[in-house]
């Protein structure tokens, strides 16, 4: 992919456009309703109003300078843990490793700043993101059935110790 490169989420509009993203492509992809934008953007809206720069970061994806993808790295709620967060890759840049490039990114900085573990939440519907999550050594630690978003999904998590 030229021009590809992962960047922190520091330019104005970064931060809206993971939330728009997020609910465009969720919705079209899933037929996911607005609760599931509402969730990112309360991610989203947490991270902004007071993250610690040492232990949690949010990254675009750019592909010939445009937005392409976005993750997030917060502190969990065990001090040395942390959850990977709002993974997203816009269709049209799927394929070529970018969100590969994102996850990688998260985990150098989680094992910079001194996390032992890294976990995170998806819906089994998220092939693609599992098949990221699992080549990057997470590991299933539970699922279990939910209504969220609209649909009956299967609700995942996954741990990765560093």
């Amino acid at each position: 992919m030229s021009g590809a490169c992962v960047r922190r989420a520091d330019r104005p509009g970064d931060l809206g456009w993971t939330v728009m993203a997020h609910g465009e492509i969720y919705a079209e992809q899933f037929g996911w309703t607005t609760e599931f934008e509402a969730l990112v953007a309360q991610i989203v809206a947490d991270f902004a109003a007071g993250h610690d720069p040492a232990r949690e970061a949010l990254w675009i994806g750019e592909v010939d300078g445009v937005r392409a993808g976005c993750v997030a790295l917060v502190a969990g709620a065990e001090p040395a843990t942390a959850q990977l967060r709002i993974l997203l890759v816009t269709p049209a840049a799927r394929g070529h490793g970018l969100g590969t490039r994102l996850v990688e990114e998260c985990l150098t900085f989680a094992r910079a700043a001194g996390y032992e573990q890294v976990t995170l939440w998806t819906v089994d519907d998220c092939a693609s993101a599992r098949r990221i999550y699992q080549a990057c050594g997470f590991t299933l630690t539970d699922e279990t059935p939910q209504h969220r978003f609209g649909h009956d999904v299967i609700g995942q998590n996954w741990a990765l110790k560093l």
